[in-house]
């Protein structure tokens, strides 16, 4: 696939906070560094702060092994099963409040494991060795400001303790770091977009989690680029830290930032876009007759000798395009894309995979030809994309 943007350039990133969601960062970052993208710096606020500490030191396999294997209990004192239980919402509303206010009496819950796991996986002088700038934001509780540092100036033996405190979300026991109280840097600027204008990185690349906190308002120079990747799918609650929803938000994060280098089509899926409009036109046109008369009757419509088309072109069409919602600025190849979409959706295409418009549509062909096939649940466009 050729990519839609400037590889010779070099990008900044943005990585916002966002707790458990974390993994999406690295599976975008995996995409970006297969596709060649050259980066220069990064700015993380809280989660943000410590996948960013990974890029600096382009340590990929550890960051992957990292998010694969996170549980609970390497994050907070908790047990896993216990606390699979309160995210699953299989824990009774008692033993729910009782938890909450067991862990707001000894003010909030212990992150020593945290502590461990950022020991373990960070190494401070790979990152200064670096040739990515790397700036953390964190609140300063003590001196009542946001604090945006430059990791190569912190002191020796700082590092790993400032990237504790830039994720000190309020449900965290909160500890004294070198004699000063911190919070999240999440609170007041959860992507840290403002760190890199101010030091005037043109190309900003942000990686978005949705994460709880302030989004701050900045104003972007006219020779700034500034680019996103981001999910359209729920990624999970930010202390939901469950293994099996890390690997599955690394994976959506992979194909979403493939979606960004590569300009893949689809809201849905991610669809290598290989043809002009009159191709899908082509294709609708294209319908069996048999297919054709099927769906006049079900939309009401006259199927008499030369109606055909003309009903498909001046009625059907339009009526899915509104049945689809695509606005007043459909085209042959959204039209026929969207349908797509909504077929393979129904029909359970795996989604994640980078699909020409052809492999797609021959995946739910293939699916819509079994016998345990629900072919009742589907709308009655989908004729138009199985042609039967």
């Amino acid at each position: 696939m050729q990519a839609v943007i400037d590889l010779d350039r070099e990008y900044a990133l943005a990585l916002e906070g966002g707790g458990a969601k974390g993994a999406y960062q690295i599976g975008a970052w995996q995409a970006l560094r297969e596709a060649g993208m050259k980066i220069c710096a990064v700015s993380g606020t809280s989660v943000g702060a410590l996948n960013g500490a990974m890029i600096c030191m382009d340590d990929l396999p550890r960051a992957k092994r990292l998010w694969k294997n996170i549980t609970y209990s390497q994050v907070m004192e908790v047990e896993d099963e216990r606390a699979a239980k309160l995210f699953n919402g299989e824990l009774g509303f008692k033993e729910t409040l009782g938890d909450i206010l067991r862990a707001l009496g000894e003010g909030g819950a212990d992150i020593t494991p945290l502590k461990r796991l950022i020991a373990a996986n960070i190494d401070e002088e790979r990152i200064r060795r670096s040739d990515v700038d790397f700036f953390l934001m964190t609140y300063s509780v003590t001196d009542r400001r946001l604090l945006d540092i430059d990791m190569r100036t912190v002191p020796e033996g700082y590092m790993k303790d400032l990237l504790l405190a830039s994720c000190y979300l309020p449900v965290f026991k909160n500890e004294k770091l070198h004699g000063k109280t911190f919070l999240d840097g999440g609170v007041l600027d959860v992507i840290p977009v403002e760190a890199l204008l101010e030091r005037g990185y043109k190309d900003i690349l942000m990686l978005r989690i949705f994460g709880v906190g302030r989004e701050r308002r900045v104003t972007i120079p006219e020779d700034v680029r500034l680019y996103s990747i981001e999910p359209r799918t729920d990624l999970g609650n930010v202390i939901d830290f469950n293994r099996e929803k890390s690997r599955r938000n690394m994976v959506v994060g992979y194909y979403d930032a493939q979606r960004f280098l590569y300009g893949l089509e689809g809201s849905i899926y991610y669809i290598e876009q290989t043809h002009e409009e009159c191709y899908y036109l082509k294709q609708l046109l294209d319908t069996d007759p048999a297919v054709l008369r099927e769906l006049c009757r079900q939309y009401g419509l006259d199927d008499g000798e030369g109606r055909l088309c003309r009903n498909l072109a001046e009625i059907l069409l339009p009526v899915i395009a509104s049945e689809l919602r695509l606005g007043k600025d459909w085209n042959y190849a959204s039209l026929f894309l969207g349908m797509l979409e909504a077929t393979a959706k129904l029909l359970r295409v795996p989604k994640y995979h980078v699909y020409t418009a052809e492999r797609l549509q021959r995946q739910a062909q293939e699916l819509a030809g079994r016998e345990d096939a629900d072919m009742e649940a589907l709308p009655a466009f989908s004729r138009l994309i199985l042609n039967r």
